[in-house]
């Protein structure tokens, strides 16, 4: 497994993340401890070994679960969590509310300086750590000066809490004003084949100001993977129903740009969903990928593409089909 610099932090991070927000079952439909354990010690094992999670994902059950995880495997691994998001105090910037099996929560963004402070100490509890390696805003709080909360970032790095700090979501003028205050590792922020618009001005500041950039998403949640019909049915509780990339007119078309690729997969004896994450980490200025999974199998697959090295001639074949793929805007 490669391993990268995150910008100018002395953080080094596998150009594969273990994505686990899936595992706390939270807008995936549920998930099983036991197979979320093991797929965390598959992916250590093949040297996926920075993961990523947030408080927020599953109201703090994926960070217990990944705790339970590294026990007795903390210094192999670099641990990412969030901070930000909050559904038990309604201080800050409302975001959205929530209903699933845990009962209706309401979502809002806090990133002020008492509360990512008490956050850092839940993380910690819950991930059965001392310190976190990049600890990440997860969403902009406009009701909060961003000096604030930078400032809390610098507090956390001189107890040695956490050891770098990360940014999730922000544009490329909040990553500058938020860098002035208190170095940023990384921005990690949404990106796949079929949602690029980070290249207009994210990925090119972050690249200019070595920021490292660790984006999340690029199966598309799944989208990517080829695996989907026009028809497909979602469990009570998948966000995945009501997003746009999975309305049956835009599964068509990008199943239609998939076959076209799909050749230049099967010459690397490689699936449609390794091909993919090879093709995003092979970006200009992408740092690593974050990719979940909720089992052992599912990371055999994510880990193959490691395997998957594209030529310059492959990679502007790609280009050119995703010039011709064009998804139907839903309102």
């Amino acid at each position: 497994m490669e391993f990268r610099q995150l910008g100018n932090s002395n953080l080094k991070v596998s150009t594969i993340i273990f994505g686990a927000w899936a595992i706390g079952g939270w807008m995936w439909g549920g998930a099983e401890e036991k197979d979320s354990i093991e797929a965390i010690h598959a992916s250590i094992a093949g040297g996926a070994t920075a993961i990523d999670t947030a408080a927020v994902y599953g109201y703090g059950r994926s960070e217990e679960i990944v705790g339970k995880a590294i026990k007795g495997k903390r210094a192999q691994v670099q641990l990412l969590t969030k901070y930000g998001l909050r559904w038990d105090s309604t201080e800050g910037e409302h975001f959205f509310d929530w209903s699933d099996e845990n009962g209706e929560k309401n979502i809002y963004r806090n990133a002020r300086k008492q509360s990512i402070i008490l956050e850092c100490e839940n993380s910690l509890r819950r991930l059965q750590t001392d310190y976190i390696d990049l600890y990440q805003c997860h969403w902009r709080d406009s009701s909060t000066a961003l000096e604030e909360t930078m400032e809390a970032m610098n507090q956390l790095i001189k107890e040695g809490k956490i050891r770098a700090a990360g940014v999730s979501n922000f544009t490329a003028e909040d990553i500058e004003r938020a860098n002035k205050i208190c170095a940023v590792a990384s921005d990690q922020p949404p990106f796949s084949m079929v949602l690029r618009e980070i290249e207009k001005d994210v990925l090119p500041y972050c690249a200019a100001h070595n920021i490292g950039v660790i984006v999340y998403s690029p199966l598309q949640r799944g989208l990517l993977t080829g695996k989907f019909k026009a028809d497909a049915k979602f469990k009570e509780g998948d966000h995945r129903s009501n997003e746009a990339h999975f309305q049956p007119e835009n599964i068509k078309r990008t199943n239609a740009f998939l076959a076209k690729i799909k050749p230049i997969a099967d010459a690397h004896s490689a699936t449609l969903a390794q091909l993919v994450i090879a093709w995003t980490i092979a970006q200009p200025g992408i740092t690593a990928a974050i990719v979940g999974a909720r089992d052992a199998a599912q990371i055999s697959d994510n880990l193959g593409a490691q395997k998957v090295s594209l030529s310059k001639d492959e990679l502007t074949t790609i280009a050119e089909h995703l010039k011709s793929l064009e998804l139907v805007p839903v309102v």
